[in-house]
């Protein structure tokens, strides 16, 4: 009967949790146009604080680079989601990376994905800040994305509208 008390909670078609331990910024504060423009998707960025990278959701290993530096994954509500460890890594060609994961995995939101050395990458030259690209985010109305703050993996960083 007083149902039109209760405080209505916004429900989502797909929620991304924070893969790493860190501060997330803005796409725009990215030193990449690549991310900072968001020609890949929209997103976010973390600025690691650990050398951990979490599955921020349930879903399957769609890719895992050969320099290990990156992954991509596919929710199990069809989100897909670029995560790129480091600004121009590619060049490092897998120093300093280790993937904890293959292409065709099934994960579990938290499932350790890839763990890197923050400190060798830092000291070869090139930045570890960490894009969180959704490459389908022309699937959504809305990419609500939480910057700003320190995450901790799990936190949702982004909140998807259909």
């Amino acid at each position: 009967m007083f149902d039109f008390f209760k405080k209505k909670t916004k429900e989502y078609a797909d929620v991304v949790g924070a893969p790493l331990k860190g501060e997330a910024i803005e796409s725009a504060a990215v030193n990449d146009p690549t991310f900072a423009e968001e020609m890949l998707g929209k997103g976010m960025a973390i600025k690691p604080s650990e050398g951990k990278v979490y599955a921020p959701f349930d879903g399957t290993v769609a890719m895992v680079f050969d320099t290990k530096h990156a992954v991509s994954l596919v929710s199990d509500k069809g989100t897909e989601v670029l995560i790129h460890v480091g600004l121009d890594t590619v060049m490092l060609k897998g120093e300093h990376y280790t993937a904890h994961v293959e292409s065709g995995a099934s994960v579990k939101k938290g499932d350790l994905l890839l763990e890197f050395d923050m400190e060798a990458i830092a000291a070869a030259g090139y930045d570890t800040v960490t894009p969180v690209v959704v490459c389908n985010a022309d699937d959504y109305k809305d990419v609500i994305r939480t910057t700003g703050k320190q995450v901790e993996p799990g936190d949702v960083v982004m909140e998807l509208d259909k």
